[in-house]
This record gives structure tokens, C-alpha cells and sequence, in this order.
């Protein structure tokens, strides 16, 4: 075998071994970014989760107070006795 050809076989072994290399990495960094895509979202429905929990409790305590307390809109009746 000649020397161009010892050459040019190892030049293209090691530029394929090269792109698998490149290849292999960019797939493990786009698993990753998946990955942490997956860990987003369910750390955002957990909090989407805790403040339906938390308005469905406060809009439970309005609906108790407003069975013990009389609501009247204070705002309305002193722009009326004004006029």
C-alpha cells in the first residue's frame, strides 16, 4: 500500500470517527435539553396545581364569609350621597 493511500485512509477513518464523536455529543446535549424541558413543565403544573388549590380555598372562605357577614360596596354609596 502507498503512502497516499495510508493517508488518505486514515485521514477519512479519523474524519468519520470524528463526525460520529461530534454527532454522538450534540444528541447528548439535545437529551438533555429535553430532559430539562420534562422538569419545567412539571414543576409548572405542580405550582399551577398549588394555586388552584389556594384560590379554591380562598374563594371557599369568601363564600363562607359572605354567608356570615352582610357585603355591601361602600365605594358606590358615598359617591351617591355626594350628589
Amino acid at each position: 500500500m502507498s503512502l497516499a493511500a495510508k493517508l488518505t485512509l486514515a485521514g477519512t477513518t479519523l474524519g468519520a470517527i470524528g463526525i460520529v464523536i461530534f454527532v454522538h455529543r450534540g444528541q447528548q446535549a439535545e437529551r438533555a435539553a429535553m430532559h430539562a424541558g420534562v422538569i419545567r413543565d412539571m414543576e409548572q403544573q405542580k405550582l399551577k396545581r398549588e394555586r388552584q388549590a389556594d384560590f379554591e380555598m380562598q374563594r371557599a372562605l369568601e363564600e363562607e364569609y359572605r354567608k356570615i357577614q352582610t357585603v355591601s360596596d361602600s365605594g358606590q354609596s358615598s359617591s351617591n350621597q355626594q350628589t
